[in-house]
């Protein structure tokens, strides 16, 4: 017997916002939206499609963005990794980089292979190697 991760719960100040960057860096949509809360992810299949797929297999988990009043204060114990999936990894962090992220200091030694971003409200997350054609490949 098993669970499926489906959902991950994020706290924030402006869930519309965080949203809408989210959004535009992994290509999810919205699914739903009410005061306070944003649920983004994969784009939309019927429910008992949905259903089904999850009851087979891992899926995508959506992402739920909350608002909290209290603000961030210190380096996230749980955190996003995005890989490129067409384009060179100093690419996809110049793009991302215009979508309002920011580079952030988690202690790294300037050898690591990902960098580490922040999202507009201060989240760390990495973006790791590039999986493009030409960019990674099986050995």
């Amino acid at each position: 017997m098993t669970s499926r991760m489906t959902e991950i719960s994020i706290d924030c100040a402006d869930p519309d916002r965080l949203a809408a960057f989210w959004c535009a860096v992994l290509g999810y949509d919205v699914i739903d939206s009410e005061d306070g809360l944003v649920e983004i992810g994969p784009p939309a299949r019927p429910d008992a499609e949905l259903l089904d797929a999850v009851r087979r297999g891992p899926v995508a988990p959506t992402i739920f963005l909350c608002r909290v009043p209290e603000a961030k204060t210190v380096k996230n114990r749980l955190h996003f990794d995005v890989s490129p999936v067409d384009c060179t990894q100093a690419e996809e962090v110049a793009r991302i980089e215009a979508l309002g992220a920011t580079h952030a200091e988690v202690g790294q030694t300037g050898e690591e292979s990902w960098v580490v971003l922040a999202d507009p409200e201060g989240n760390e997350f990495c973006v790791l190697r590039s999986l493009a054609p030409g960019e990674f490949a099986l050995a």
